[in-house]
């Protein structure tokens, strides 16, 4: 049996060089084709494992010739990629979530869901990281019944791409030596500061993502028939490079001790740390495909209620939850 072809469209990118990575050190053995999501990217040497390859232009030749279609480069790759191959039966697997507006597009976790994939026809879009991560940790608390809760999403500069940590380290670099600030991505000093919006001339808006990730959550609980209602939830722009930090506040149903809190959250992609442990960073989870939960404590004053601080890898989480769909659309 032949391995299947996987045509990954921006592969140098942030995102792509971590799916790449992680299709390496999985156990389903397949062959990767690189192609670019941008024309300067065509005709570059770049490495695949021990090998050196040759990332060939984006268009229909290639993209045909593929088991199944990765998308994590840039969003107008994503775009051209989707128009040369919507009518296509080759599966499109969007860890860009560039083609989320899209009314075919299906939103897709393996971490998180007990779903089944069809080949072809819709767009499989890879939820966002931080709806993944709410969904692990509500689907283990849902056995005490969820009564109401609030989060708030401290997002990592690399949710913007190698564009995002560059402009970010040199504002960090550039405040010291009290030079102007480059603005091109946030539009609004980043460095040394939180966010809540960015500024008005960013080509990006954390209202859209704080809406993307509403919706990505919702449609991964009613995925799996769940009844939690939906948080009140806001996205704050943090000034770190990598990892999401998430503040989570939940009010149960049921009485529950903190151990009995603490059992309920040992599953798989969850890793728990215990009051006498150190408490999860977004540092620490570097590297890592789960996510970590640590400094549960109850809220002083509604007894039903919890706080959680979880952290997890953006890049890592979305990259292993693209390379499981990769799987499921080649054994169909």
């Amino acid at each position: 049996m032949h391995s299947p072809s996987v045509a990954i469209v921006g592969g140098e990118s942030l995102l792509g060089k971590d799916v790449r990575e992680m299709l390496r050190e999985s156990d389903f053995e397949t062959r990767v084709q690189l192609i670019g999501a941008d024309e300067e990217e065509a005709g570059r040497i770049t490495g695949e494992g021990d090998e050196a390859v040759v990332i060939t232009p984006l268009d229909r030749t290639n993209l045909e010739s593929a088991g199944v279609i990765l998308l994590t480069g840039s969003a107008a790759g994503s775009r051209k990629a989707w128009e040369l191959m919507k009518a296509g039966p080759v599966p499109i697997v969007d860890v860009t979530r560039a083609l989320d507006d899209l009314p075919s597009a299906r939103v897709r976790a393996p971490y998180a869901e007990r779903g089944v994939v069809e080949r072809g026809g819709s767009p499989l879009i890879v939820a966002h990281p931080a709806a993944v991560a709410l969904a692990l940790v509500f689907e283990q608390l849902e056995k005490f019944g969820i009564r109401r809760s609030l989060v708030e999403i401290f997002e990592p500069a690399s949710e913007r791409g190698q564009g995002g940590i560059d402009e970010l380290h040199q504002q960090t670099v550039r405040l010291f030596s009290f030079q102007s600030l480059p603005k091109e991505i946030f539009d609004a000093q980043l460095a040394f500061a939180l966010l809540a919006r960015f500024g008005v001339e960013s080509p990006h808006s954390l209202e859209s993502t704080e809406a993307l990730v509403e919706r990505h959550l919702a449609s991964l609980l009613a995925g799996r028939g769940s009844r939690t209602p939906m948080p009140s939830l806001r996205l704050v722009q943090a000034p770190v490079f990598h990892g999401y930090s998430i503040s989570a506040w939940v009010e149960l149903e049921e009485e529950a001790g903190e151990e009995a809190v603490l059992g309920a959250l040992a599953a798989n992609r969850i890793d728990i740390r215990a009051a006498a442990e150190d408490s999860p960073t977004n540092v620490g989870v570097a590297g890592t495909d789960g996510i970590i939960v640590g400094n549960v404590r109850r809220d002083r004053n509604i007894h039903r209620a919890f706080w959680f601080w979880i952290v997890t890898d953006n890049l890592r989480m979305s990259a292993g939850n693209a390379v499981e769909l990769v799987k499921q659309v080649c054994a169909v």
